[in-house]
């Protein structure tokens, strides 16, 4: 077991993620402070065939009592995720000013392996554009640089949300799967965000979605306006 505890990070600029674990089980973090000009907590677990040949996934993860003063994704999931990356549980932290996501799992179809059972609850923060997004086509730049010499769809599954409170967002939440593997078994529950600035929500290819108590107030598209020019801005 590993123990992360009363760090306070700082470090704003490309790439300055605050913690990221890989191919890593048996993991706590706890009572920390990041300020990030990228993500700030990260799970990762490989790329491509180096991970197939390792297949060492990262798991039995636990983040707690954090504090996000600064970043891009609060959680996030990927893109690197070859080895598979299951049984990880963040829980009562903040992100008192604004995140562009609070949970974010993304990969492509040259990663495989699989992301199940992943659980965020207790979470509160200001300003996001997504309260959570799966985006199963996140290439980057390598999109046109390197070709696919295999394709593996990453299975994702077992996904859940419980008790968020967030002051504003673009949208609560966005699922796009893919669709020769969908996602499955996606549960969202007592979520709660003041205004929102697009819409509620967009779906593609998600099988056995549960939402329950999804609650939200009115939605003011001059807030879409702040949200851009707060992305702009970082």
């Amino acid at each position: 077991m590993v123990n992360v505890r009363n760090l306070n990070v700082k470090a704003h600029g490309h790439n300055s993620d605050g913690i990221d674990l890989e191919m890593t089980r048996n993991f706590l973090i706890e009572n920390c402070t990041f300020n990030q000009g990228d993500d700030a907590v990260v799970i990762k677990a490989g790329r491509n065939r180096d991970a197939w040949r390792l297949n060492t996934p990262t798991e039995n993860i636990v983040i707690r009592n954090c504090i996000i003063q600064d970043g891009q994704t609060l959680l996030g999931v990927g893109s690197e995720i070859s080895g598979g990356i299951r049984n990880i549980y963040m829980h009562d932290c903040t992100a008192p000013n604004s995140v562009h996501r609070l949970f974010f799992i993304k990969t492509n179809h040259r990663r495989g392996a699989f992301v199940e059972n992943i659980y965020m609850e207790n979470i509160k923060t200001g300003g996001t554009l997504r309260v959570f997004e799966i985006d199963t086509d996140v290439l980057y730049q390598w999109r046109d640089l390197v070709p696919t010499y295999e394709e593996r769809i990453t299975r994702i599954e077992g996904i859940h949300m419980n008790n968020i409170t967030c002051e504003s967002a673009k949208m609560i939440y966005e699922m796009r799967g893919d669709k020769k593997l969908p996602v499955k078994d996606i549960e969202l529950k007592n979520i709660h965000v003041g205004y929102i600035a697009d819409s509620v929500n967009r779906v593609e290819n998600i099988e056995n979605i549960i939402t329950e108590n999804i609650t939200y107030g009115s939605i003011d598209t001059t807030l879409l306006k702040e949200l851009d020019r707060y992305i702009t801005n970082k």
